[in-house]
């Protein structure tokens, strides 16, 4: 049963009927086992984290942001703000100083509810600067706080204060009967590739849109476990929470993202949001263990997910059913083979894994149905709170397609094959900038998402980022994810970063990935060890080899004229990469700038040389 109402009353609504049902889990690191929390405790602590943002004077429509890594605290607060009719911001876990300054400023945050030590270090790094900062809740009780903090409570003392006193109770409740589905909800803070963070308001009618859409689609109810992966700051893995709590699933809320293989095989997700670098990892991983088998269980493995595919890609994907044979073998598979991978991963139970955030290659998104993952593909941004598009269960699904629009949202191609959107989950605007604003809608009133795409028989497909257009000096318009995705496609590269723009010809900076070096260095006996490898011409040569015979098909402005590698690591810390893991373009180029100019510079010496 899906509950759909302004989300000051969700919890509270859900614990009447859950009661005493486990609503949220985590692992408890210092017991080294997942802890329970029942619907009702949950109500309780929304309640009291409610009436202690009353106590400490937030007002309707207030800010209050939350910067932490997924923590079950970190839900309590988010609708303990809506309880209260405050508005929640969620940082990254990772978000700099500068950023947390930024934000900080342009909503005029009173609280902010830091996780661990690196954020509370972040924000007393730019405590001064931050005007109207009054409080900060630490939700790790062993976060060591400075000997001159007047500012701060832990989370239990802040709790605390939503107990003492009776007032603050009948000022909730008032909020709560005059809510307003226009209230905002959330302020989400672009991560951007490029330029400055723009602030993406979401109201609460928003989400009840959204809501009611999704459940048109997916086959969610209160048997699911759903296992929080992506960071709650992200409008996707934060609106999948929020739907999956409305229709009283269960959450495993998973602290660490490095600690996501271990918890899906302790907790047995039905359900779970992810990235396609995710699922791309998890297929290589297959594929490594597939080597690593002897002759008759690699040819085993390998009948069985191209049966797996087939039955997939030309019948249920097209709500056809298998011929007998063939159905019949794919039936005796996955009872045995496919069911033992899914075991292994921890996703036997597997029901609906939603991906979304990029373009998943075919060779992937064909392993993940053959294997039985219940991947559904999809497309959206923070601008529509989420999901425009997805894979609808029960209609037909074309490979490489991003589905279809959701019910009441519309889908159109513009100019330049830029994709439009219109509907009820389009946010207002962009916070305190009319200026954005303006820009990010046509004159007649449709979202510009700045990709570009096609549509056919009902279905999205992406073809590209617009802003990310490389244009030549030669006045070629070069697609870079399009060449960056076939070199990924080669497990040897961990990043690939295509340039050009306003350059004679395109070239490419690559990362290689470092274990697939160590085994490649392993293979060809070359001397020394990994960090002799990683400088070496050797695996330079590789690299670019690899590079040619990748793009050899592509027409010749698209070819990449030279291939270097970049030292050092893409993180989201030194600010290379979004915390969603994207490459952020503009500052890589920044990072490389001698290296990039140096490529130029010998190609061009060598054109002159000829």
């Amino acid at each position: 049963m899906q509950i759909i109402c302004h989300f000051s009353r969700l919890i509270e609504e859900s614990a009447r009927i859950y009661g005493d049902r486990i609503a949220l889990q985590y692992r408890d690191y210092s017991r080294s086992k997942w802890i329970g929390i029942t619907w009702n405790q949950f109500a309780t602590r929304v309640h009291r984290s409610a009436r202690a943002l009353v106590h400490l004077g937030v007002g309707v429509q207030d800010r209050v942001a939350v910067f932490s890594q997924n923590k079950p605290e970190s839900l309590f607060v988010e609708f303990g703000a809506f309880r209260s009719r405050a508005v929640c911001i969620p940082f990254y876990a990772t978000t700099s100083g500068a950023q947390v300054q930024f934000m900080m400023n342009d909503a005029q945050v009173r609280i902010v509810f830091v996780g661990e030590q690196q954020q509370y270090d972040t924000v007393w790094r730019v405590l001064g600067l931050c005007n109207t900062l009054e409080h900060i809740v630490i939700f790790d009780p062993t976060v060591q706080r400075l000997e001159d903090d007047r500012l701060s409570l832990s989370f239990e003392e802040f709790l605390a204060l939503g107990q003492r006193d009776d007032a603050d109770e009948r000022e909730v409740q008032r909020r709560v009967s005059e809510a307003q589905n226009g209230d905002m909800a959330n302020i989400l803070y672009t991560s951007g590739t490029t330029g400055r963070s723009k602030g993406v308001i979401l109201l609460h009618s928003q989400y009840l849109f959204t809501l009611a859409a999704h459940a048109k689609v997916f086959d969610i109810t209160e048997n699911d476990v759903v296992m929080n992966f992506l960071p709650f700051s992200h409008v996707f893995e934060g609106g999948w929470a929020k739907l999956c709590l409305s229709f009283g699933a269960q959450l495993a809320v998973n602290l660490r993202p490095l600690d996501i293989q271990q918890s899906m095989r302790e907790v047995h997700p039905t359900c779970m949001s992810a990235v396609p670098r995710f699922w791309e990892k998890v297929y290589q991983g297959v594929l490594d263990k597939m080597e690593a088998g002897n002759a008759l269980q690699r040819l085993l493995i390998q009948d069985a997910l191209k049966v797996g595919a087939e039955v997939w890609e030309k019948y249920t994907s097209q709500g056809k059913r298998p011929p007998f044979g063939l159905r019949m073998k794919y039936a005796a598979y996955d009872r045995t083979l496919l069911r033992l991978l899914r075991k292994t991963l921890g996703l036997d139970r597997a029901h609906l894994f939603p991906v979304a955030g990029a373009t998943i290659s075919p060779e992937v998104e064909r392993f993940v149905h053959a294997a039985g993952f219940g991947m559904i593909a999809g497309y959206g941004l923070t601008e529509t709170c989420a999901t425009v598009t997805c894979d609808h269960p029960g209609r037909p699904v074309a490979l490489g397609s991003i589905g279809r629009p959701l019910p009441g949202v519309e889908v159109k191609i513009g100019e330049n094959n830029e994709i439009l959107v219109k509907g009820d989950n389009v946010m207002p605007g962009y916070y305190k900038n009319a200026e954005a604003t303006a820009e990010a809608f046509t004159p007649d009133g449709w979202l510009r998402t700045g990709d570009a795409g096609y549509l056919k028989d009902g279905e999205l497909y992406i073809t590209d980022r617009i802003k990310d257009i490389i244009v030549t000096l030669g006045g070629k318009n070069v697609a870079p994810q399009p060449i960056e995705g076939l070199i990924l496609a080669d497990p040897l590269f961990e990043h690939a970063v295509l340039l050009g723009d306003n350059r004679p010809c395109v070239t490419l900076l690559v990362k290689p990935s470092l274990p697939h070096v160590e085994e490649l260095g392993k293979l060809m006996q070359w001397p020394g060890e990994v960090a002799d490898w990683l400088k070496s011409n050797e695996l330079a040569e590789e690299l670019r080899r690899r590079v040619t015979a990748l793009t050899d098909k592509l027409p010749s402005q698209e070819k990449p004229r030279a291939t270097e590698l970049m030292d050092g690591d893409l993180t989201t810390d030194n600010g290379l990469l979004t915390p969603t893991l994207k490459v952020r373009r503009r500052q890589v180029e920044e990072r490389f700038k001698e290296l990039i100019d140096g490529m130029y510079e010998a190609l061009e010496r060598r054109r002159r040389s000829n």
